[in-house]
């Protein structure tokens, strides 16, 4: 399929891709399933040809492309018949080393991201607990401030590169009683004392390798926090969507892998005196595995596209995700059914792909957390009517003076409060005067009004003066309010689609230190 985004740059870099995947990837990847792991030497030429660091600055070892780039990657690495193989790389580029450039200091860049974009280090993102897998927000592992270092005792499973990775970006609880706010991401050495690694017998991905991880009074230096304390959860927030965007590309790239693998087998097995292509039950098959690929895919590469544009799509996302990786499980479940009995077999490839694809509905966030998400936005979003605006507005509160009533709890007693009431552009000045300068400049659009925040001086200076600003947050007045009364989570208005952010996710992320 075409896409007017992939120039001749895009085609060449798929070329080459192609034949290094099939000069160094395809040929070895029956003995790595067997041996359930890919050898270090992969991993290190993947990083020499500069395939680890696609979206990654050049200071940092990385080739500064756009992400079309990346979405050419994670369809090449997905069409090799393995699974184990292209998330040990999906994990590396876009499941665990943003972090490390988005919010690592210059020592976690210098010793850490660019080993790991030369191939010289293997990182992964330890997330998941045996108690707490979607629901990042309840994980119990915590880091303890002692001196210089941070005392980490826990737990974490389904890690993938646990086994044999170098480091962990790992999700920790630096304040267990601050809820997500006590959430912070600590980088982990593997070889540190008192982290034990045992490594989970799967179903499919066998080439990768995933463990369970135990951390038992492991020191882990201070200098290993990725941004700051605290902070944690709203970094995990701006990175799930690019996790979740990956997922999507290679669930679409290997349902087609899948097809074509059958239509080959199709065009070669007869049945009753001709090619089973010829029937027409199963040419129908086709035909709408075919359709539903091509209305898929599309709509991923407009989700590339708003990633590409630096948008956070938290919505289309998780569209994508979900409906990438249902379409995946279902075309390789169809597309086995063509081998007949040969499918149920190791003979064809299409038997480890059955195996390989389940974990796409699970891993990410599972597809019922992808329809939670997208029921929230869809359903519970309010809609707020202008003060011009004479249409009734769906979902919302009732209206006074064409200005929305908001609830803010003040004593544990609950009171309706109208925007007229709270002047929210004095709070914001409030709040902005007694934080440090955020250094950089900060908008709300709040449909017909504006704030604005420059913090790029020596204090953050607040006006509706409407400019350029390094991020954009899109939200209603009355969210807003509750956002700085405190009646509403920030992570949940972002989640839930009532804060919109366009622009740099880590100026957005500042915007903890200003709710006051």
């Amino acid at each position: 399929m075409k896409n007017i985004k992939f120039t001749d740059e895009h085609k060449a870099f798929r070329d080459s891709l192609k034949q290094f995947l099939n000069k160094e990837v395809t040929p070895y990847i029956d003995q790595w399933e067997k041996d359930n792991k890919i050898p270090r030497e992969i991993i290190k030429k993947m990083g020499d040809m500069g395939y680890l660091g696609i979206n990654m600055p050049e200071e940092y070892g990385g080739m500064d492309l756009d992400f079309y780039y990346s979405v050419i990657f994670l369809e090449e690495i997905s069409s090799v018949f393995s699974g184990g193989f292209a998330i040990t790389f999906a994990v590396i580029q876009y499941m665990s080393s943003p972090y490390l450039m988005k919010h690592g200091s210059d020592f976690i860049k210098e010793n850490y991201l660019t080993p790991t974009i030369f191939g010289d280090k293997v990182s992964a993102i330890a997330i998941t607990e045996p108690g707490a897998g979607s629901d990042a927000a309840n994980i119990r592992t915590t880091a303890k401030l002692d001196g210089d270092h941070y005392i980490v005792n826990g737990s974490k499973t389904f890690i993938t590169n646990g086994i044999y990775g170098d480091y962990y970006v790992t999700v920790v609880k630096t304040d267990p009683e601050a809820g997500v706010k006590g959430v912070s991401l600590l980088l982990i050495d593997r070889e540190s004392a008192g982290v034990t690694t045992t490594k989970i017998e799967k179903l499919g991905w066998h080439s990768s390798d995933t463990s369970e991880i135990s951390f038992d009074n492991v020191r882990v230096p201070k200098r290993n926090l990725l941004g700051q304390e605290g902070l944690g959860f709203i970094y995990l927030m701006g990175g799930l969507q690019l996790e979740r965007l990956a997922g999507a590309i290679m669930g679409t790239a290997a349902s087609e892998c899948a097809l074509n693998y059958a239509l080959e087998y199709m065009n070669q097995r007869e049945a009753f005196g001709r090619k089973i292509n010829r029937f027409q039950v199963l040419r129908h098959r086709v035909a709408q595995m075919t359709a539903d690929i091509e209305v898929t895919k599309n709509y991923v590469y407009y989700c590339a596209q708003l990633q590409n544009d630096g948008e956070y799509a938290v919505k289309e996302c998780s569209i994508a995700k979900l409906q990438s990786t249902e379409l995946s499980s279902r075309v390789i479940n169809e597309s086995l059914q063509f081998f007949g009995g040969y499918g149920f077999t190791e003979e064809f490839k299409i038997a480890r792909m059955y195996r390989d694809t389940r974990v796409g509905t699970i891993g990410g966030g599972t597809s019922e957390i992808m329809r939670e998400i997208i029921a929230k936005m869809v359903i519970d979003d309010v809609s707020y009517e202008t003060a011009n605006d004479s249409k009734p507005a769906a979902h919302a509160a009732t209206k006074t003076n064409s200005q929305a009533t908001i609830n803010t709890t003040n004593t544990n007693q609950e009171k309706n409060t109208t925007m007229s009431d709270l002047n929210l552009l004095e709070v914001i000045k409030t709040n902005a005067e007694k934080a440090s300068a955020i250094g950089n400049s900060l908008k709300f659009d709040l449909g017909g009004q504006v704030i604005v925040i420059d913090g790029t001086g020596d204090s953050n200076v607040v006006s509706e003066n409407d400019q350029d600003a390094d991020c954009t947050l899109k939200v209603s007045k009355e969210d807003l309010a509750d956002l700085l009364s405190g009646k509403l989570n920030p992570m949940n208005a972002v989640m839930g689609g009532k804060v919109q952010i366009k622009g740099d996710m880590g100026v957005a992320m500042k915007l903890q230190s200003l709710l006051g």
